[in-house]
């Protein structure tokens, strides 16, 4: 194994042989010297950047189900602990759904979680994972993580070691507790089974897999079925009126969290019983009694499939965790890397191709695990009446399924001629809201039947791809359409001013639609030169148009040679006879480097930033009126700053300096002492510098305009 995955199929965990249980020793003894409740081993797929679950411990497979194949990439802690080469650790609920919401929407029960990875110093072969009940200590102490990091270290060598003698290491059966049908075995002694079976209440056993393994008298009489029909059985399988998500699921509550739980039924015709659960590490202990007839709560819940078994392509739980992973997709190529990531693992394909629509012809949104994308872009702009798998799909809204490339080919003769390696495909059409959208294709690298539940379950997931692939075209659109708008509205480029150097940076919102009213704008007209920087309130069409307006009349009253405080007062009577609600900030100022000086006039706008030649940084308490479009009496005074030869000016926009929990007056000192200590740079490499800090925010809730402007020598 390696970091690097190798191209190659793969042997799957249901055809491999299974070798000398080395994980399932690691893993058990692991789980024992931290005493965790639940536990499982990962090993790197050779052929993909994907971690396979190759023996799980202490809790069914199918609580796991939609992890058994983890991308590198993906949100899990498991994955985090590979790329980072370091211990995870999550503390409960809260931290869960804080840094992993998906998993927390499949699992929200109280536990923790360490991950970590099984690596050498050059090698990484997989990770693992344990859990322990929600009461465990908000942190591990120092022994448990000496004791897992060990660990990992010793099985890490080992399968080096396994590696260089040539013996693979496959994938182990699961450890759990042995299923028991016997009374000994189950509660220690016959004495013991004598006394709960006295007892005027019910009381039965599960194992991990919610099967009874014992159950009394007073339990078949209260639940209406002989003893004999339910051993060996799931409760809510055995039990027609107790097989609901919500019962369920607190077992699954219980075994996770190994916290007692409890819930009320109701037994036709009209008779309440109260199950009460206690859990243990090999299974739980269930009492049940009567209880007075109360309304039943009733609650959206989880259901799974029936135990581990392997006639369940995609449990409940993976279409939560794929519809959780989905709404967090923004754009195509969100929708398609999401995809590519979480489903096409999940239902064991190995390539995918998302194809749209555009002008009658097909579109390749995008593509996954072909190794030429020649193969699958040939097909980008084909005419969606060609007698292909993919526009038939697309135009017809009707999925198909090819178990095979004769079957594709006797249908679509075709693909003869545009074989793209694969052995079997499923195309699904992508519809939303009545109409399609695109089309999924999944390619998979041998023949495989597609039974109908199978079909079913991937037409279901079409359903859910087709609604983050609609949401994420809007919103592709409305970007475009945004950043188009934007990039009319501002100058292109700034012209050159003898004696001034100058560079400008804008960086939009990362909310909404990336457009607002942030201005700037540099003017040279009958040999006078003005820049005007400005913030129009908003971040949407309306704050953009209005933008554009101001930044035009700036520029005209410029032309027609009005002085800086005549600029501002026609501006902001104009912006007031438009009639609109909003308002702006501006700051304007008239150069003048021949004489080394600026006269500047200020409306409600940051002051700016002056850089002299000996480094130190002054910020410009400048005078000033109120802001544009409140007051059409409203004056603007000027102020004359000198500008001598090596000084920097920095105008700017409030983006730049205010954040969420930080104060303006150091966030502008802040932007003060980056001014003074790297000054002397380049001024696109000083403007790259200022903004840098912001222009890698995750959440940027503003848009940040910045210019500066250095008074360089003439001649």
């Amino acid at each position: 194994m390696s970091d690097v995955p190798a191209s190659g199929p793969r042997t799957t965990v249901e055809t491999a042989r299974m070798g000398h249980p080395l994980l399932s020793l690691a893993l058990a003894a692991m789980m024992d010297d931290v005493q965790a409740h639940s536990g499982a081993v990962y090993l790197l797929a050779h052929d993909a950047p994907v971690l396979e679950m190759a023996v799980m411990a202490g809790l069914p497979r199918s609580f796991a189900a939609p992890w058994e194949r983890v991308s590198l990439s993906a949100p899990a802690p498991v994955s985090e602990a590979v790329r980072d080469r370091r211990l995870v650790w999550v503390n409960g609920e809260e931290q869960m759904a804080r840094r992993y919401p998906r998993i927390a929407v499949v699992l929200p029960y109280p536990f923790a979680m360490a991950a970590l990875p099984v690596a050498t110093r050059d090698t990484t072969y997989g990770a693992v994972f344990l859990t322990w009940p929600g009461s465990h200590p908000p942190e591990l102490s120092e022994r448990e993580r000496d004791k897992l990091t060990s660990a990992c270290d010793r099985l890490a060598i080992r399968l080096r070691r396994a590696e260089e003698e040539g013996r693979p290491v496959l994938p182990e059966p699961d450890l759990s507790a042995p299923s028991t049908t016997t009374v000994a075995g189950t509660l220690g002694t016959v004495e013991a089974a004598r006394m709960v079976a006295r007892l005027p209440y019910g009381m039965c056993a599960l194992d991990l897999h919610g099967r009874i393994t014992f159950a009394n008298a007073a339990t078949a009489e209260l639940l209406g079925i002989p003893v004999s029909a339910l051993l060996g059985m799931q409760l809510w399988s055995s039990v027609p009126w107790l097989n609901d998500p919500a019962h369920e699921d607190r077992y699954r509550a219980a075994l996770m969290s190994q916290h007692v739980t409890s819930f009320m039924a109701l037994k036709p015709p009209g008779e309440w019983l109260s199950f009460r659960l206690y859990p243990g590490t090999n299974g739980l202990s269930v009492r049940i009694s009567r209880a007075r007839s109360v309304a039943s709560p009733r609650s959206a819940a989880r259901q799974e499939g029936d135990d581990d078994g392997p006639g369940r392509l995609v449990t409940i739980d993976h279409v939560l965790a794929m519809a959780s992973a989905l709404t967090e997709a923004v754009g195509v190529q969100d929708v398609v890397e999401l995809v590519a990531n979480e489903i096409v693992p999940a239902v064991g394909s190995q390539a995918l191709v998302m194809l749209g629509s555009r002008a009658g012809r097909l579109h390749v949104l995008g593509h996954h695990g072909y190794t030429d994308p020649h193969l699958v872009e040939r097909f980008d702009g084909m005419p969606l009446s060609a007698q292909t798998p993919g526009a038939r799909a697309l135009t017809a809204g009707v999925p198909a399924f090819f178990e095979s490339r004769q079957q594709l080919e006797h249908l679509y003769p075709v693909r003869q001629t545009t074989p793209d390696g694969m052995g079997a495909w499923a195309y699904l059409p992508l519809i939303a809201q009545g109409r399609p959208v695109g089309t999924c294709v999944l390619g998979y690298a041998d023949p495989h039947p597609f039974p109908a539940e199978e079909r079913a379950v991937l037409t279901s997931l079409s359903g859910l791809i087709a609604q983050a692939l609609q949401r994420a075209l809007l919103y592709d659109a409305k970007h475009q359409l945004a950043h188009g708008l934007q990039a009319a509205l501002l100058p292109h480029s700034l012209p050159s001013i003898p004696g001034i150097d100058a560079a400008s940076r804008y960086l939009p919102a990362t909310r909404g639609m990336d457009i607002g009213g942030d201005f700037f704008d540099l003017v040279l007209s009958h040999g006078r030169a003005s820049a005007v920087i400005g913030d129009v309130q908003g971040h949407n069409v309306t704050a953009a148009g209005l933008m554009g307006q101001i930044r035009t009349a700036v520029r005209a009253y410029t032309t027609v040679g009005q002085a800086p405080e005549d600029v501002m007062s026609s501006t902001n009577r104009l912006l007031i006879d438009l009639g609109s609600d909003l308002f702006a900030s501006c700051l304007y100022l008239r150069l003048d480097p021949a004489h080394g000086t600026a006269v500047m006039a200020r409306a409600g706008h940051p002051p700016p930033l002056l850089r002299r030649p000996d480094g130190r940084v002054k910020v410009l308490d400048l005078a000033g009126g109120p802001l544009l479009g409140i007051d059409a009496s409203a004056t603007y005074p000027t102020t004359e700053v000198a500008l001598s030869e090596g000084s920097v000016l920095a105008l700017y926009t409030d983006g730049l300096i205010e954040s969420p929990g930080v104060d303006i007056e150091d966030a502008l000192a802040d932007l003060g002492e980056r001014l003074a200590t790297t000054g002397n740079r380049p001024l696109e490499a000083l403007a790259d510098g200022l903004v840098r800090e912001t222009g890698t925010a995750e959440e940027r809730s503003d848009d940040v305009a910045l210019l500066l402007l250095r008074a360089v020598a003439t001649g």
